[in-house]
């Protein structure tokens, strides 16, 4: 139903726009004249137009059962009908609107959703798109009634008209009928109008505060982690800034989520106890249902995995990712030549390796180690969300591990060249969350930093480590053994491509070299018809897409000026 109805509710507004837009009967005209003066009826015909379009933007809304795009369509049909009577007595498009109008109304128990949260993003993309809608109106006006135009008319000519019509100043076309100059002008300065009054309002109205972790919810947290956070080696990423929890009716497990473009994309298991899970998945799921949010779950484990299968969702392996038996771990070996080499001539060139807990660190040196990461890193995007803390050396970490890379000869001043940070798995494990290094450094690094932390393991009680996830590891295995058959090879060859972006091989082989166990992990969906929005979505929230920083740069002064705005209010008040 939700979907008809979007559909029907775009038809509407298209035929409300192609309505105002084309001329009217004119013997109905003669009729309307004995009730409106000619001036109102224009002016009715640039407010359908208005409507129109409006009904085209919110029919989105209204496939996604949202409640205030129901009541927003509900109230601009029925003030279609009146504007279809005001414009020229348009009984059938009047009829039509309010059809529709009585199907909505009848059909209101479908439209429950609750709305997104708020926010000035929002505003730049609506006040283009309300632009873009406005000029192709403008160009559809010109085109149905060219036989109005006097003398030349080109294309550059039309938009210029069309785009100084929108803020109300006089273009250089020149029409044969008052009429029809009359309701153009109309047309478009209501459309500027529109476009301007809702970027403006969008812009400036307070964002409604996103969802975060609140200091109660990260005690929770924290308790359980310590109870249970052996169970999943992701178990300590729900501690992440970005994400909110969602709690059983027991308290004794959550799931970690963040919403991302209408999806509401879980990471890892849900964290506690298991007989808790199911309780904890049910509120996460009724609350996609009251949002009409697109529930998703990326990087479970197979138990975790089956959980949400057994509530409804399907569950689809993407990855694995690689654990290392600290007990079990050595350099010997002709398999281990690579890595072995690697240590060797890096340990040639003088550098050492520290190994230690963020709360055996002193502040000053975990500050200028953040300072230095910060500036390795640069102007590039830190890339995680299910398997990525988002943060340095917080005392509240004071369980993670820094391991830090030095060089230099004797006698001389140390230079910091590369850093791990781990995050507790449990008592007993370590789960890889930043590898960060001067890419002047040697090569070699990365893998020298490796052995050493689980050379030193033992020292700080480690008995695993879990490290980089590899992306679709089974389907590159398997894709280049001997006798694979075509399927395999050409999804091989696919990731194989994609590597050049995502770095999907290089992961794989990179982990690889370290003799590790592979732990599947898995993405879990409603519906294979969601799995591209889906995988968007995750793209977006590991940061492997990126908003351009035009939008940021066009955005702060937005930001900027809706501050002024409640300052100046505060101190008017």
């Amino acid at each position: 139903m939700p979907r008809v109805a979007a559909l029907l509710t775009f038809l509407v507004g298209l035929l409300d726009v192609v309505s105002a837009l084309t001329p009217e009967w004119r013997t109905r005209l003669a009729d309307l004249r004995a009730l409106l003066p000619a001036a109102a009826s224009r002016q009715a015909a640039a407010f359908t137009v208005v409507v129109g379009l409006l009904l085209i933007l919110l029919a989105a809304g209204l496939r996604r059962r949202k409640r205030r795009a129901w009541r927003a369509v509900v109230t601009l049909l029925g003030l279609g009908v009146v504007l279809h009577f005001a414009k020229g007595l348009d009984y059938d498009e009047a009829a039509v609107s309010a059809a529709l109008l009585g199907g909505l109304v009848l059909a209101r128990g479908e439209f429950r959703a609750k709305g997104d949260p708020s926010t000035r993003w929002r505003a730049l993309g609506v006040g283009l798109l309300l632009t873009a809608l406005s000029i192709g109106c403008g160009f559809l006006l010109f085109h149905l009634r060219e036989h109005r135009i006097v003398g030349p008319h080109s294309w550059p000519a039309q938009l210029e008209q069309i785009m100084l019509g929108l803020v109300g100043i006089p273009g250089p076309l020149h029409f044969g009928s008052d009429r029809f100059a009359d309701l153009a002008t109309r047309v478009l300065l209501t459309l500027g109008v529109l476009t301007i009054g809702t970027t403006g309002y969008l812009a400036l109205r307070p964002p409604c505060p996103m969802p975060r972790l609140t200091e109660d919810d990260q005690a929770r947290v924290r308790a359980l982690l310590e109870r249970y956070g052996s169970a999943d080696s992701l178990g300590y990423f729900v501690l992440r800034s970005d994400k909110s929890v969602i709690w059983s009716a027991s308290g004794k497990a959550c799931v970690a989520y963040r919403v991302v473009n209408g999806v509401m994309l879980a990471s890892g298991d849900p964290l506690g106890d298991r007989e808790a899970w199911p309780g904890a998945i049910r509120e996460f799921l009724r609350e996609a249902a009251d949002h009409a949010w697109t529930p998703a779950v990326i990087g479970c484990s197979e138990p975790g995995g089956m959980a949400w299968t057994r509530a409804g969702l399907s569950a689809l392996e993407f990855g694995d990712e690689a654990v290392v038996d600290t007990g079990t771990f050595s350099l010997e070996g002709r398999s281990m030549r690579n890595v072995r080499q690697a240590v060797n001539r890096v340990e040639r060139a003088g550098y050492t390796v520290c190994a230690r807990r963020v709360r055996d660190v002193d502040p000053a040196d975990i500050a200028a180690v953040k300072a230095q990461a910060r500036a390795w890193r640069g102007a590039q995007t830190e890339r995680g969300f299910s398997m990525a803390l988002g943060r340095l050396g917080d005392p509240a970490d004071a369980d993670c591990v820094l391991v830090l890379a030095y060089d230099g000869a004797e006698g001389e001043p140390r230079r910091l060249r590369a850093l791990l940070h781990f995050v507790p798995w449990g008592q007993e494990g370590l789960s890889l969350d930043a590898m960060v290094r001067d890419r002047e450094a040697d090569n070699g690094l990365n893998e020298f930093l490796i052995v050493s932390t689980l050379r030193q393991a033992g020292e700080l009680g480690i008995r695993r480590v879990s490290l980089n996830f590899a992306f679709f590891r089974s389907a590159l295995e398997r894709g280049e053994r001997l006798g694979a058959g075509p399927v395999i090879r050409g999804w091989r060859g696919l990731l194989m491509f994609l590597s050049r972006w995502f770095q999907i091989d290089s992961l794989y082989r990179f982990n690889a070299k370290f003799a590790p166990q592979w732990a599947p992990r898995f993405v879990c969906y409603p519906a294979t018809a969601e799995l591209p929005r889906i995988a968007l979505a995750m793209l977006e929230a590991e940061a492997f897409l990126v908003w351009p920083q035009w939008r940021l740069r066009l955005t702060r002064p937005v930001g900027r000026l809706a501050g002024s705005v409640r300052r100046t209010r505060v101190g008017s008040g």
